[in-house]
């Protein structure tokens, strides 16, 4: 298995993502292997976490596995370890051609929803053609803040000793759009002008939960959204829900007669299921012009996604204004 690229940066993390086709009809006899694996990486020192993700359609059985370690030293030890290539060894029956991997040194992954799907793309950079990459990489990272759904992106730099590649990740709210980027006819235009800069690329798919309400990436452009805008559309959300439980579950417990303060209790509990896993990935979703930093650029945007959301207020107040009278 071949390391494939990497990056550069303040934070300790290192994770590497590794993309593997399995033959047809040994899915099952790939996942018992994969489990082991995943024991065995557990052992080590520093390990961190492991998900493992199927293939999504039109992958063609290719499986994704992500070790995250606390450190890139960690993580070379696991992936040079003799159990490791023990395994790795006993695994290639199940698998059409080598695995492929690409470490990526610092940042953070961000759970999101689970429709979120990230591509990780590394480049066989050209010699002393490094400074060229970056800026075209940088204009390609403004491009695709432009394009619908994008949610963010980072470029990790190659890791002496350890791989050669650079790697660039971005993130988009669900396949269509990341697929629609992928063959956009601005995408191709850049891909011509940066063959000047890299040799060759690659393009993986991971369908992403690289949790928090508000975390669109890790990049410097791409981080929460400025407080006043968290405490807009959580309680955009949050007044409604609160206002349908009180209506229903809060005086069916009433009329069973229980205590104040556990209702209280049921009550935050549904409240804030409601919120993580339905109600906020949808508003997020439909707000995203105006929550991700990157894509909010302008005074406009700001304010036509403020008025958008103190608009709603007025209609939700009206609903149950006439509801409840």
């Amino acid at each position: 298995m071949s390391p494939r690229a990497s990056r550069e940066p303040p934070a300790e993390n290192a994770t590497v993502v590794t993309t593997q086709k399995v033959c047809a009809g040994r899915a099952d006899d790939y996942q018992r292997w994969q489990h082991r694996m995943n024991e065995a990486a557990r052992e080590f020192d520093g390990f961190e976490a492991v998900e493992v993700y199927p293939p999504a359609a039109g992958d063609e059985n290719e499986w994704v596995a992500v070790f995250r370690f606390a450190g890139v030293d960690h993580l070379t030890a696991w992936l040079d370890s003799g159990r490791r290539q023990e395994l790795l060894d006993e695994g290639q029956e199940f698998f059409e051609g080598s695995p492929t991997q690409e470490v990526l040194r610092g940042g953070a992954p961000a759970e999101q929803a689970p429709e979120t799907i990230t591509a990780v793309v590394s480049h066989e950079v050209k010699p002393g053609r490094e400074e060229e990459f970056l800026r075209w990489q940088e204009k390609a990272f403004k491009a695709q803040a432009k394009s619908p759904g994008f949610m963010g992106s980072e470029l990790f730099r190659p890791v002496k000793g350890v791989q050669e590649h650079w790697v660039a990740v971005f993130r988009f709210d669900s396949r269509e759009h990341l697929d629609d980027w992928l063959a956009s006819d601005v995408r191709q235009t850049l891909l011509e002008e940066g063959r000047a800069y890299f040799a060759s690329y690659d393009v993986r798919k991971v369908r992403s939960a690289f949790s928090g309400w508000f975390r669109f990436g890790e990049g410097k452009q791409d981080s929460a959204p400025p407080n006043w805008k968290q405490a807009m559309t959580v309680l955009l959300a949050l007044y409604p829900t609160v206002m349908i439980l009180n209506l229903t579950e809060g005086r069916w417990l009433g009329k069973l007669g229980v205590p104040g303060y556990i209702g209280l209790f049921i009550g935050n509990m549904l409240s804030v299921s409601a919120l993580t896993w339905l109600l906020m990935p949808l508003v997020n979703k439909a707000l995203a012009f105006w929550l991700v930093p990157s894509r909010a650029t302008t005074y406009r945007v700001h304010l036509t996604g403020a008025a958008a959301v103190v608009l709603c207020y007025v209609l939700v107040l009206v609903i149950f204004g006439l509801t409840t009278h």
